[in-house]
């Protein structure tokens, strides 16, 4: 018997609807890509840094990769226990068609502990925790087709632990017309990446922090294999997007911004755009000063000073810094008001105030 959860959420003037059947019967189970086996039945996972080592029965740090009898299975596929709605500018992309929607998917598990999450109820979980709507990769699709998103976005908790799903929809959609992104930490290895790369139209990853001590100490991973990511999904023609939330304390310091908008502009270029996300108490920081104002155009303004070209201020609505100005003449070229475009004056990829070529996928 299912049972059919509503929940309307509105932004304005827009509407996110999420629907989530509970279901009650165990669907089967997906054999996991990228392990290999070991003896006594073990296995160890190669989809991301960490190549978790499981004896039989044992689960991966991400909570959804389990090994049964020496097979590595994903315990989330086609169990999206997230479906919204959403403006292309909640991922945040604002360089990737500007004021349409994008039909967004999670599922639990992360491979990450990330002490400020801003969605630990559905990271921070194991599949049986969570209620779920058993989607199969086309009957997906075709609700995405029927809702007139031209997106589909994997997004929320971390879009690598459900790989097989979204690599399969990602397929499907190529096919039928529909662009695939994904807003991921970028925690991935080379090989599942470069493969799910030849269906990405765009990302936009999550670069939490610009040294060593951070991602450890704040994450429990490492800043080499992000900044990898980053380099390979340049590589393979992702349009990239960056987003660092900036942690008042912790990450906020003008040498470590400095430092990582240097690198962006050296290895991504200068036309790569970057958001600099206000921090809110979440999770288990939540004694975290909201980031202030100063520091976030502070490090903007690093960001501008360093070269970079599009730079952003995210989750303070009613900044200056949610549109996009034209590196030439300055002109204001999309007007945002939160997730929402009030003009946008890109015509064919250009300013058409100067003509200046704006980086960005726009139709």
């Amino acid at each position: 018997m299912r049972r059919l959860f509503l929940s309307i959420i509105t932004l304005g003037a827009f509407v996110a609807i999420c629907f989530l059947p509970l279901i009650a019967a165990q669907s089967n189970l997906k054999e996991a890509l990228f392990y290999v086996k070991l003896d006594n039945k073990a296995v160890q996972c190669q989809l991301c840094p960490r190549r978790c080592t499981l004896p039989d029965g044992g689960r991966g740090f991400c909570r959804v990769r389990q090994n049964r009898g020496g097979t590595l299975y994903t315990l989330v596929y086609a169990k999206p226990v997230s479906i919204h709605i959403d403006p292309i500018e909640k991922k945040p992309l604002f360089h990737f068609l500007p004021g349409t929607t994008a039909f967004s998917i999670a599922t639990a598990g992360c491979n990450l502990r990330c002490k400020f999450c801003q969605n630990w109820e559905i990271s921070q979980s194991a599949p049986e925790e969570l209620q779920y709507t058993y989607l199969e990769p086309q009957e997906l699709l075709n609700r995405v087709k029927a809702s007139g998103s031209p997106t589909i976005a994997y997004t929320y908790s971390e879009p690598t632990i459900f790989y097989e799903y979204m690599l399969d929809i990602a397929r499907i959609a190529r096919k039928e017309g529909i662009r695939n992104i994904m807003h991921s930490a970028g925690y991935i290895n080379e090989e599942p990446l470069r493969q799910l790369a030849k269906y990405l139209d765009a990302a936009d990853i999550d670069l939490k922090g610009f040294n060593e001590d951070f991602y450890p100490k704040m994450s429990e991973a490492t800043l080499e294999p992000v900044l990898r990511t980053l380099k390979i999904l340049k590589e393979e023609g992702v349009f990239l997007e960056i987003t660092n939330l900036v942690l008042c304390g912790y990450n906020d310091g003008p040498d470590t911004i400095t430092r990582m908008c240097l690198w962006i502009k050296e290895n991504l270029g200068a036309d790569t755009p970057l958001h600099f996300s206000r921090a809110f108490p979440m999770y288990k920081m939540v004694s975290l000063t909201p980031t202030p104002v100063e520091t976030l155009q502070q490090a903007r303004q690093i960001a501008l000073d360093c070269g970079l070209k599009y730079v952003y201020i995210g989750n303070l609505a009613g900044n200056p810094a949610e549109s996009t100005y034209c590196p030439h003449c300055k002109k204001i070229l999309i007007e945002r008001r939160g997730y929402f475009v009030v003009h946008n004056n890109i015509e064919n990829g250009k300013c058409k105030f100067c003509g200046e070529k704006i980086a960005g996928i726009w139709d």
